[in-house]
């Protein structure tokens, strides 16, 4: 796997999907980032796309997991769920943040979930709210739902014991921290904005707090 880490975070910069931030953008958390991961575009980037959609196949073999459905949480963990899904042949639905007003007013669109095992797979998993949200509407569909599946993760403490109070396990293709030392060898990054983020990805709460 690790391998497999630092062909996923050469992919991501290759596409440009991560970049420093001045000013400091805000997560919906309420944590301030001197950094963005924006894996939404990677869908116009098709061939490093490709590595991660083979790499999300490539992790699930590697580790055995077991599923009968592929889920997105609306909008930005569709497509990747979506490709994944096309890929594998298996059977794909979404995860609407919120109930419609109108018609069936559903958060699970796309089949029938009762009784079958869903894999949840996003884009990016920050502090796991959205995430977390997805899983609790699968389950109250009748889904099981074990695993979570997501491009990248900051690794931050809190999202690791939130998946793990709802007995979720949570793999992540590749970490930021693999991430930042690619990005650093290809100079990616300035020194003086690398120290800034691992500052940051240290404490981040802290980091925000004093921007």
């Amino acid at each position: 796997m690790h391998q497999l880490s630092h062909e996923v975070a050469q992919a991501l910069l290759a596409a440009n999907v991560i970049n420093s931030a001045d000013p400091p953008v805000t997560f919906k958390s309420g944590i301030k980032s001197p950094v963005y991961i924006d894996n939404r575009r990677l869908p116009f980037a098709p061939e490093q796309w490709r590595t991660v959609i083979i790499a999300f196949q490539r992790m699930l073999e590697a580790q055995a997991t077991a599923f009968d459905v592929i889920a997105g949480i609306e909008t930005a963990g569709i497509p990747h769920s979506a490709a994944l899904a096309y890929a594998m042949r298996r059977p794909s639905v979404f995860v609407r943040k919120q109930a419609k007003e109108h018609g069936t007013q559903q958060r699970i669109e796309g089949g029938d979930v009762r009784a079958r095992r869903v894999l949840l797979v996003e884009d990016q998993v920050t502090t796991g709210g959205s995430s977390l949200s997805g899983v609790t509407a699968l389950r109250e569909a009748g889904a099981v739902v074990e695993d979570c599946l997501t491009i990248t993760s900051y690794g931050f403490p809190e999202a690791i014991e939130a998946f793990t109070e709802v007995g979720v396990r949570l793999h992540s293709l590749t970490s930021f921290q693999v991430i930042m030392e690619v990005a650093e060898k290809s100079g990616k990054f300035s020194s003086e904005q690398v120290q800034n983020i691992r500052e940051w990805l240290g404490n981040p709460r802290g980091w925000s707090e004093r921007h």
